[in-house]
C-alpha cells in the first residue's frame, strides 16, 4: 500500500490523515489544537503540525505530503527567517479602515479588474497597509511576506530561523500555489503573477518573487513566496526540520512535498468539485464557492474571483458567522448540539417570525466589519426556546444563502449543493438547510476534506496525475424550499 498525507492546518486546529493512494481511503489520522484569537504566533501552528503528526503515529511510512492552510494569515518575516510579529490571521478585522483605503484609492473596479476582489478586512493586503501605517517599527523589518501554508512548508523542507532550523533562513525558498495567492490582493488569477505595484502602493515598498535558489547575495525588495503550478512538487521534508532524525513526527527520508492550498481551494479538491457543484462550508467561517472555469469579477466585493487548486477558479463568497452562531445560542439556551437540534424541529419553518441576524463578530458577507447580532420579531408569544433555537439554525444558513445569491449574480452556475462541516451533521441543519435553499442539498460523510484535498495534491505530486476518488455521501435531504424563511431574514437584514 502507498501512502499520502494531508495537512489541514485550521484557524482552530492541525489536522493530518493519511490515505491510500490508489482509493483514499483513510488509513489513519491525528489531531492538535491552535490556540484562539485574531493574531497568532506561526510557532503555535510549528508546534501543533508536529504533535498532530504524532498523534497520527507519524510519516515514516508515507511517500509525499502536502498542506492546505487558513487563507489570507499574514506571516512576516525579517532577514534572519524570524517571526517579526504574531500572525493577522483572517477574522482579524482592524484592518478595515485599511481596506476603505486602498479601495478609494485604486477604486473597486480596477482592483477587481486587477486581482478578482476588492479589499475587505480579511485580505492580506490590507493588513500589510495596517502594519504599514500602526507599526512601523515591524514593518521596517520586514524581508519577507507569506502565508501560513507557505511558511509550515518552507519549515517543514528544513528552512526557518538561523540556528534553529536545519538549512536557515534562506527566503528564496518560499512557495505557495495559486488558490493562496489570489487571496493576499496582490496576486492576479487572471494573469497569474504578482501585482507588484499593488503590494507598493500597500506597503510603501518594493516587492519581487521569490527565485527559487539559494540565496547567495542580499538582493533588493521584500520577497514574496514563488507561485507553484497544480500538481507541482515544492521539494522535500527534511529528516531533521522538527529537531532531528528520531526527534517529533517520526518522519521518514525524502518525503515529497505537494504545492499546498488554501483551505477552500483544498476542500474543492477534496470533494472532487465539478462545475455545477456549490459547495457550502459551515467552519469558524462559512463559504459558499463553485469551480469555474474563467477568473470572476465582482465590483461590489462580495464574490471573491479566487483561484483553485487544479487550474480553474474559484469565486467564493465568505461570512464570519457560522459555526459559532449555534455555539453561542445553544450556550444561552444552556443545551448541547443534540437538544438545540430537538428543540429547532419543535418549531415551525419560519421561527414564528423569529428572526436571527448572526453577526456576532461582524460580516463580511454583507462587508459589515463592525455590525452586531441581533434578533427580530419577538414577541410574548413567538419568543419560545424553540423558536429560539430554529431562528439560530436558519439565521446561519440564510447568511450562506446570501453568498449563494452573490455567486449567482456574477453568473455562477448551480445546480447542486454540497453542505460540509461537523455542524451540518446535525438533523435540524440538514432539515433546515433543504427549506433555506433553493438547490438539491447533499451532505458527503463526515470527513477532514480540507486534508483530503491536500492528500490529492500529495498523490499528484507523486504519481503525475490527479487522483480521482469516490465521495460517500451521509445523507440528501428531500427538497422542501420555503421562501418565508429567506424572505423574513431578508427584511431583518435589510
Amino acid at each position: 500500500m502507498n501512502l499520502v498525507a494531508g495537512v489541514d492546518s485550521s484557524t482552530q486546529s492541525c489536522k493530518v490523515v493519511v490515505l491510500d493512494t490508489l482509493s483514499g481511503a483513510l488509513v489513519r489520522e491525528g489531531r492538535a489544537s491552535h490556540p484562539d484569537g485574531t493574531e497568532v504566533h506561526p510557532d503555535h501552528w510549528w508546534r501543533a503540525l508536529s504533535e498532530a503528526i504524532d498523534d497520527a503515529a507519524g510519516l515514516a511510512d508515507v511517500s509525499a505530503l502536502s498542506v492546505a492552510g487558513q487563507q489570507h494569515g499574514m506571516v512576516l518575516l525579517d532577514r534572519d527567517g524570524n517571526v517579526i510579529r504574531p500572525a493577522l490571521l483572517w477574522n482579524d478585522t482592524r484592518s478595515a479602515g485599511s481596506a476603505a483605503d486602498l479601495t478609494a484609492e485604486v477604486g473597486a473596479e480596477d482592483f477587481a479588474r486587477r486581482t478578482g476582489l476588492v479589499p475587505v478586512a480579511s485580505f492580506t493586503i490590507t493588513k500589510i497597509r495596517w502594519i504599514r501605517d500602526h507599526e512601523p517599527e515591524s514593518a521596517a523589518r520586514v524581508a519577507a511576506v507569506a502565508l501560513p501554508h507557505d511558511w509550515l512548508m518552507w519549515r517543514l523542507r528544513g528552512y526557518g530561523p538561523a540556528g534553529a532550523s536545519p538549512l536557515g533562513p534562506d527566503l528564496e525558498a518560499l512557495t505557495t500555489d495559486r488558490s493562496d495567492a489570489s487571496g493576499t490582493g496582490y496576486w492576479s488569477p487572471a494573469t497569474g503573477s504578482y501585482d507588484l505595484d499593488l503590494f507598493k502602493l500597500a506597503f510603501g515598498q518594493n516587492a519581487r518573487e521569490a527565485s527559487g535558489g539559494t540565496a547567495t547575495a542580499p538582493r533588493g525588495g521584500v520577497v514574496l513566496p514563488r507561485v507553484l503550478g497544480p500538481g507541482e512538487a515544492a521539494g522535500r521534508v527534511h529528516p531533521g526540520c522538527f529537531g532531528g532524525p528520531g526527534a517529533s513526527g517520526a518522519l521518514g527520508g525524502g518525503i515529497l512535498l505537494g504545492v499546498g492550498a488554501g483551505d477552500n481551494a483544498a476542500a474543492a479538491l477534496g470533494l472532487g468539485a465539478k462545475p455545477g457543484d456549490v459547495v457550502v462550508s459551515v467552519g469558524t467561517s462559512g463559504t459558499v464557492f463553485a469551480v469555474d472555469s474563467s477568473p470572476g469579477q465582482d465590483v461590489s466585493g462580495t464574490v471573491a474571483g479566487f483561484a483553485d487548486a487544479s487550474g480553474e477558479y474559484l469565486p467564493i463568497a465568505v461570512t464570519l458567522n457560522a459555526a459559532r452562531v449555534l455555539t453561542s445560542v445553544a450556550a444561552l439556551l444552556d443545551v448541547d448540539f443534540d437538544e438545540l437540534s430537538r428543540l429547532a424541529l419543535e418549531a415551525e419553518p419560519g421561527s414564528g417570525g423569529v428572526v436571527l441576524v448572526p453577526y456576532f463578530e461582524g460580516e463580511r458577507t454583507p462587508n459589515l466589519p463592525h455590525a452586531k447580532a441581533s434578533f427580530h420579531g419577538l414577541s410574548i408569544a413567538s419568543t419560545t426556546r424553540p423558536n429560539i433555537a430554529r431562528a439560530a439554525i436558519e439565521g446561519m444558513l440564510c447568511g450562506l444563502g446570501g453568498g449563494l445569491d452573490a455567486l449567482r449574480a456574477v453568473g455562477g452556475h448551480a445546480e447542486r449543493l454540497l453542505l460540509i462541516g461537523g455542524a451540518v451533521q446535525n438533523p435540524a441543519v440538514q432539515q433546515i438547510a433543504a427549506q433555506v435553499f433553493d438547490l438539491p442539498v447533499s451532505i458527503p460523510s463526515p470527513g477532514e476534506y480540507v486534508a483530503r484535498g491536500a492528500a490529492v495534491q500529495a498523490t499528484w505530486a507523486l504519481t503525475g496525475d490527479r487522483p480521482t476518488w469516490t465521495v460517500a455521501l451521509s445523507a440528501a435531504p428531500e427538497q422542501d424550499f420555503r421562501e418565508l424563511i429567506s424572505t423574513n431574514y431578508k427584511r431583518a437584514s435589510a
